[in-house]
């Protein structure tokens, strides 16, 4: 397949893997401390690939949570947040401006913060207490690879906590992710290249999404289409389409819908009834597609958001060729001040 280095990749998901022991290590020491809640805390990508953790979080567990955007926690300084609080951050380069100064400022309140990074020794190491870094990762797997390691995290954390009975099938789903991940993306590839044929021209695309695959469905609109193509998006929880959304709905609207396995799936499922009365252009990215070797039926669901990652980054890619628009050109982004 074109676009990325395949023997790279599965080296990349087997390093966010075999941290997986690491991670076990740091969770049992925090907790063995003593704790209150977790914050979540990103900038643009890092953020929205917290949001299945937070799903995953309130369905299955009573731990005390926050999803914050970085920029936005310095500003609000949280009085939760606090030393008996702990972070949970990740920056590929650990240079991320935003997440680096709210993650000095969660250290300055007390807190324990813990970051995923590319290299051990970035600015982003410096100022956190547990390091997790997988020094290959780069754009092309970098999602698969946080999510890996995010869902490692919150499930010790749930299992210490004496929650999440699936806690061994669900790490064990996640050690078989280099080799189901890979499949997907090679079953995935020809419906993405169709899709990226069809709409290279297509000026705006709605991205609808819902529980544990919203923060790909906003990642997706934001970080890779706009962000990385230049095409106008509006991301939209299924949750709140019918409550505005649905007034943009015409025939050459198009929508992109990203369906999960989970308990919010029919809400997508309603949005999708609804706008196929209206408009021809709908594509639907449904994780149900494929089979998972080797995946408990029951653990799916859970894992459907590194499903979902895959099946994007095809999309992404073969975007970007038939658009000839690689997906590493910024006008603005790391380019000027701002």
């Amino acid at each position: 397949m074109v676009g990325y280095d395949e023997a790279v990749y599965r080296e990349v998901l087997g390093k966010a893997v075999s941290n997986i022991e690491e991670i076990n290590k740091a969770v049992d020491e925090i907790c063995d401390q003593g704790y209150k809640n977790l914050y979540l805390m990103g900038s643009g990508g890092t953020y929205s690939m917290a949001s299945p953790v937070t799903y995953l979080l309130k369905t299955h567990s009573t731990i005390p949570w926050n999803w914050e955007i970085a920029a936005e926690l310095i500003k609000a300084k949280p009085l939760s947040l606090n030393a008996d609080s702990v972070v949970i951050t990740a920056s590929l380069s650990g240079t991320t401006t935003e997440t680096i100064e709210a993650a000095r400022y969660a250290q300055s309140v007390g807190a324990k913060v813990i970051a995923l990074v590319g290299e051990d020794g970035c600015p982003l190491a410096e100022c956190a207490d547990y390091v997790f870094e997988n020094p290959n990762a780069s754009n092309d797997n970098l999602v698969e690879e946080i999510y890996i390691q995010y869902f490692a995290i919150a499930a010790r954390f749930m299992r210490n906590n004496g929650e999440f009975p699936e806690y061994d099938e669900f790490v064990s789903a996640l050690r078989k992710m280099p080799e189901v991940l890979q499949a997907v993306r090679e079953q995935q590839d020809e419906t993405a290249l169709a899709f990226a044929t069809a709409h290279k021209d297509t000026p705006f695309h709605m991205c609808v999404g819902s529980g544990n695959v919203w923060g790909e469905t906003y990642c997706f609109a934001m970080c890779v289409l706009e962000e990385m193509q230049w095409i106008a998006t509006k991301s939209i929880h299924a949750a709140e389409f019918f409550h505005g959304t649905i007034e943009m709905t015409d025939p050459d609207m198009s929508f992109m819908l990203f369906k999960s396995e989970d308990e919010t799936r029919s809400l997508v499922d309603r949005v999708e009834r609804f706008v196929r009365q209206h408009t021809d252009k709908v594509q639907v990215w449904d994780t149900k597609a494929f089979e998972l070797d080797g995946i408990d039926p029951k653990i799916r669901p859970l894992v459907s958001p590194l499903v979902m990652s895959a099946m994007l980054e095809r999309v992404s890619t073969h975007f970007s060729i038939v658009r000839d628009h690689d997906l590493d050109i910024r006008r603005y982004y790391r380019v000027v001040e701002y």
